[in-house]
């Protein structure tokens, strides 16, 4: 129990923290975002240690998020990698006392390029808030921090700063789910935005679709041969029904001789339908709604083109 409480009182100092430093936002977060807004070049993200840790991150949430982003170590700055800063750039610098020996020394150089410097520090005395021309707060107090050392909420209130900044050029730019696809064509997320259900459904021999003229048993040698356990039921080559594994024991149960009847008399009418140019993980949405596993596809004259299921959105790693 002691355990748990210790974890929960951590977790809360740090949300403490960042509605602390929430509060204190100003208006030099309009400008800092104006800033930003306006660089025609790239934001270079630079700092130490944990700091610079959480410095990265933030350059990779702004660069997924299409706004052009580097992270700078800023010993390595020192030591020969100032060449990545540009003059069009904006140098985007986190450092919580403000005075970290590394930062500092690369003021000079990119003032002299007249390249403007956001800080992200606790110390607003600091030299690097001194030398900035838009100052973000990221102070918490002593007692937020194990013995007043390690950073731990500081560097939270740090990264939520950049998430917030990220977070409204997406707003600012009108940056759409179409635009973060172009950024994550790989994994998990490309796969939920770029696939579409054409590319996964269904079609030809291995749509499963019968007339609205044929028997129950006919439909459900359809079922079977298929193995995706449903049929479209299609009149005049439009689709008008469904009948699913799911539907069975409702047919078996209240239909005698149920093989010997027209599959009309048994469908389920007017069933839930998608495009074959509909996004994956919009049908996937779809169906989770309205808790079933299988979707059939149509064109635009409401022909059964397809038979989407969810095992080929599991197997094709669009769900989780």
């Amino acid at each position: 129990m002691e355990t748990i409480e210790s974890i929960k009182k951590e977790m809360l100092f740090e949300a403490d923290a960042i509605k602390l430093a929430a509060e204190k936002i100003d208006e030099n977060v309009k400008l800092a975002v104006d800033i930003l807004l306006n660089c025609k070049g790239k934001i270079v993200v630079s700092g130490m240690g944990k700091t610079g840790l959480i410095g990265r991150k933030i350059s990779a949430t702004l660069a997924s998020t299409g706004t052009t982003s580097i992270f700078l170590h800023a010993a390595e700055g020192l030591h020969g990698d100032l060449g990545i800063i540009s003059p069009e750039d904006v140098f985007l610098a986190i450092s919580y006392t403000g005075n970290t020996s590394e930062l500092v020394s690369l003021i000079p150089y990119v003032k002299f390029n007249k390249i403007p410097i956001i800080a992200i520090t606790g110390n607003k005395n600091s030299e690097l808030a001194k030398n900035a021309d838009v100052v973000l707060d990221c102070f918490v107090p002593k007692e937020y921090e194990p013995f007043g050392l390690v950073p731990t909420s500081s560097t939270t209130v740090a990264l939520a700063i950049g998430d917030a900044l990220a977070i409204t050029l997406i707003r600012k730019k009108n940056f759409q789910i179409n635009d973060f696809a172009k950024f994550h064509p790989g994994g998990t997320i490309g796969k939920k935005l770029l696939l579409k259900v054409k590319d996964l459904m269904h079609i030809n021999d291995e749509n499963p679709v019968v007339t609205s003229d044929v028997l129950f048993s006919e439909a459900l040698l359809v079922m079977t041969s298929k193995g995706l356990g449903c049929t479209s039921i299609a009149e005049n080559n439009k689709l008008i029904g469904i009948i699913t594994d799911g539907d069975l024991r409702r047919i078996l149960s209240n239909f005698q001789n149920a093989q010997t009847l027209n599959v009309k008399k048994i469908m389920t009418a007017n069933p839930l339908f998608g495009s074959p140019e509909m996004l994956a993980v919009d049908a996937l949405t779809l169906m989770e709604d309205h808790k079933i596993t299988m979707l059939p596809i149509v064109n635009e004259n409401k022909s059964p083109i397809g038979m989407l299921h969810m095992h080929d959105l599991i197997k094709a790693g669009v769900v989780g």
